[in-house]
């Protein structure tokens, strides 16, 4: 492990900027719902909750190890190391996975001229570069960055509203279709995005130094980041309506177009490209840092940061390679990611190896 530290604080804006980035910038969050959206983030934020408990409980058990290291113990050498092996691919994925995101939302709304490997490149060597300097760097780089997303929000918000653009008509009827449309929407798709990728912090609460914290930070962050992506989502659909949020590449990027005051401040898209910036920056750098203190772990590298630029260049390539084009990834990540990886990796197999512990630990006491 990297010899660093961060405070539980650090934690808290890593956690929040994290969950709120891609979520309320890219998909229609919880649209599926309808008007009743808000109300699905709500619950999938109780699961949520849950699926933290998994994460920290097995880091009770081991509060001084990365996943990539306790599977080990749990499960064996050999299995656990291709476990391991497994949840290094897994984040190499979904850091390509989100700067192709955030890539694709760049070449649309601002650089329809530019390629998208010149947009992912750039984007990537910043990050690379962050990562190599290490944990501590990500979290001191966070605090400044949520102090400019909370003016971003707030002034955001403050201007939607003077705009008087918010129609709340557009969120009623509430449960027009009863419960059971939202609870089908919360299992198959809110919970997982963005709550179950909680489980990447299991690799990062080894570094708190306040460890009597963790639990804490965790719940309040994953709270907060809770109620703003459900105001996201009752905003975007008072704002837009349920069809328009519903077909919208970008419901927030919309959203923020149809703000206009005194009839000159309008097309406020700096505001949304802001965003993108900072959440993009700040989730795939998480991401990417897992990724190579989890390749170091595994194999053995004593120095972690070397291996940051050549797997920077895989991430890069596989952001590329990942998918043709916009239509083509969504669909892949409906059909197969979603349903398949990321339930196996983010809530499944972190069921079992918490059983598993619990009746190892058990054994132990006795």
């Amino acid at each position: 492990m990297e010899k660093a530290k961060i405070s539980a604080y650090q934690l808290f804006t890593l956690i929040l900027l994290f969950d709120t980035s891609s979520s309320a910038v890219f998909f229609p969050i919880a649209i599926d719902a309808k008007q009743d959206a808000w109300l699905a983030v709500l619950i999938a934020m109780a699961g949520g909750f849950c699926l933290f408990f998994i994460s920290y409980g097995l880091y009770r058990y081991y509060p001084d190890l990365p996943p990539t290291e306790y599977v080990q113990r749990l499960l064996g050498s050999v299995l656990g190391k291709i476990l391991a092996f497994c949840y290094v691919l897994y984040f190499v994925y979904t850091a390509a996975d989100v700067l192709r995101n955030f890539g694709e939302m760049l070449v649309t709304t601002a650089y329809p001229a530019t390629p998208l490997f010149i947009i992912n490149a750039l984007f990537i060597l910043v990050i690379v570069y962050t990562v190599y300097k290490g944990i501590e760097v990500i979290a001191r780089t966070s605090e400044v960055l949520f102090v400019g997303m909370c003016l971003l929000l707030v002034s955001g918000v403050l201007l939607i509203i003077v705009s008087g653009i918010i129609h709340l008509e557009n969120l009623k009827p509430v449960l027009e279709e009863g419960l059971p449309p939202v609870i089908k929407t919360v299992f198959t798709d809110t919970l997982y995005f963005p709550f179950g990728e909680i489980i990447v912090f299991a690799m990062i609460f080894p570094y708190v130094k306040e460890r009597e914290k963790v639990k804490r930070t965790g719940l309040w962050a994953i709270g907060m980041s809770g109620l703003l992506l459900s105001l996201f989502a009752a905003g975007n659909i008072s704002v837009l309506g349920v069809d328009l949020a519903l077909h919208a590449q970008f419901p927030s990027l919309a959203s923020i177009q149809s703000i206009e005051v005194a009839g000159f401040l309008e097309r406020l898209d700096i505001y949304f490209i802001l965003f993108v910036m900072i959440g993009g920056f700040l989730k795939i750098s998480i991401f990417f840092y897992v990724a190579v203190m989890g390749a170091s772990h595994l194999f053995q590298v004593k120095h972690p940061s070397r291996l940051a630029y050549p797997m920077g260049i895989v991430v890069l390539l596989v952001s590329i390679v990942t998918a043709s084009n916009y239509a083509e990834y969504d669909q892949q990540w409906r059909v197969v990611v979603g349903p398949y990886i990321d339930r196996s990796f983010q809530v499944i197999i972190p069921v079992l190896l918490l059983i598993i512990a619990f009746l190892k630990n058990r054994k132990k006491a006795t």
